[in-house]
């Protein structure tokens, strides 16, 4: 196992302005998935332009499915993120060590049996979400083809997660740049050149995400540092396997449950029509983008606390989980500003269709600012989960997303017929888990119950 060397690409996050560790651990992190993005919204947009509407629909409709399955997975790497990052502020690189083997064998064992679950099922939740009759050939075989390359995106996730868990965002974003750049260029070849339609967005996507995920793990094998991975040495510890289970699960199964939720509000938009559906799908992907600080600062919060926790020093997490809840809430109101006022510049660029437009025009307007409320519920998540308290956000999470959002829609819709009750089903289940989460931040005393 190596040494902690003095010169390194990872970040000691317990000592240094809060500030600015944060927000250069924030910047690389939102930018990296700024580009991860690009490999669904470039299908999008070649899938838009040049092949149709119904396409366009259908890559739009299984971002649901998509993210019910891997959502439970990245649930799994935010316990282990916490676990790596808490014995790498303890110093204790043993267990580091063990933590980044166990991490791995798992995600390879994961890799296979979520895509052999997810080729199979496809038909089965198509259906479930009453996929329309001229969408449902389109959306099985960009699922089928998507599943089957399913590893290359748990790899390179996992991967990434461990060097960001010890503070190293730089490399994952320069694996993550030229692999987005290889997507763009292979979307064009087959769909422009070699005329593959859906089957040659889906395969681009694939080959793409495989090349990052073996860049990621020759990184990991060919490193000298603290957290370098040996093959020979891959192994399950189930000490550590229950630490990261223990804050996992509770994130993983709330992130499945509230994806599974949302097939259901898909299911309301899929009524509407093939025009609704492409609307929604465009608005889908600016809203992605507008999650973008929001994900990140909950990432860099989680990193943060984490490593404090670990170094014994709760005061100063606590600090930074309130400096990522500031920054997070004012970038998301600065990007939502923008994209209101260049909602139709913006939906115009994925169809040029009126009825698409309109709807993509309507979503966009309606939900933006709401993200606010959001963005506070997801990094004070990060920030509980990086103090060790999993099953709070968990509970609070469903309760909201799931329980009220769901409420809320079968209420509403039988209420009216209009689409903006169906467009503000995510902005009800937002706003309820802010008042939610923030009074149990102040006044539960949580805190005496973290371990350190």
């Amino acid at each position: 196992m190596g040494q902690r060397k003095k010169k390194t690409t990872a970040v000691d996050m317990t000592k240094g302005s809060i500030v600015k560790l944060i927000a250069c651990f924030a910047v690389p992190l939102i930018m990296g998935n700024f580009f991860q993005l690009l490999y669904n919204t470039v299908d999008v947009l070649v899938v838009g332009n040049f092949v149709g509407k119904e396409a366009l629909a259908a890559v739009g409709s299984t971002t649901a499915i998509i993210n019910m399955l891997v959502l439970f997975f990245n649930g799994f790497s935010v316990g282990a993120g916490v676990v790596i990052s808490h014995y790498y502020g303890a110093h204790d690189d043993v267990r580091l060590h063990r933590s980044i083997e166990t991490t791995l064998a798992v995600t390879l064992i994961s890799s296979v049996a979520l895509s052999v679950f997810g080729v199979m099922t496809v038909p089965m939740m198509l259906r479930f979400m009453r996929t329309p009759d001229d969408v449902m050939a389109s959306a099985t075989t960009y699922l089928r083809i998507y599943f089957a390359g399913l590893a290359g995106l748990l790899i390179y996730n996992m991967g990434s997660g461990i060097l960001r868990a010890v503070g190293d965002t730089t490399r994952p974003l320069m694996f993550l740049c030229l692999s987005s750049v290889l997507n763009i260029f292979l979307d064009l070849l087959f769909v422009i050149v070699l005329h593959a339609g859906i089957e040659g967005v889906a395969y681009a996507t694939i080959i793409s995400q495989m090349i990052s995920a073996i860049l990621v793990l020759v990184l990991l094998t060919k490193s000298r540092d603290v957290y370098r991975f040996v093959w020979k040495e891959l192994m399950i510890d189930r000490d550590i396997m229950a630490q990261i289970m223990e804050i996992g699960l509770p994130a993983g199964v709330q992130s499945t449950v509230t994806a599974f939720s949302n097939v259901f509000v898909q299911s309301y938009i899929n009524s509407f029509g093939s025009s609704c559906m492409a609307g929604w799908s465009c608005y889908g992907k600016m809203d992605q983008f507008l999650f973008l600080p929001i994900q990140s600062m909950g990432q860099a919060a989680t990193t943060f606390v984490s490593q404090n926790v670990g170094a014994k020093q709760m005061k100063r997490a606590k600090q930074g989980a309130g400096t990522a809840v500031g920054l997070s809430m004012s970038l998301t109101f600065l990007l939502g500003v923008i994209l209101w006022t260049f909602a139709e510049r913006v939906t115009g660029l994925f169809s040029q269709d009126p009825e698409v437009l309109r709807f993509g025009v309507l979503f966009l307007r309606t939900n933006t600012f709401f993200l606010v409320f959001n963005s506070f519920n997801q990094v004070m998540a990060g920030s509980l989960r990086g103090f060790g308290d999993a099953k709070a956000p968990m509970y609070i999470m469903l309760t909201s997303f799931v329980v009220l959002r769901q409420i809320y829609l079968f209420v509403g819709t039988r209420l009216s017929e209009s689409i903006y009750v169906v467009s503000l089903g995510y902005p009800v289940g937002w706003m309820a888990c802010a008042v939610i989460m923030g009074c149990y931040v102040m006044f539960s005393h949580w805190e005496k119950r973290v371990k350190i």
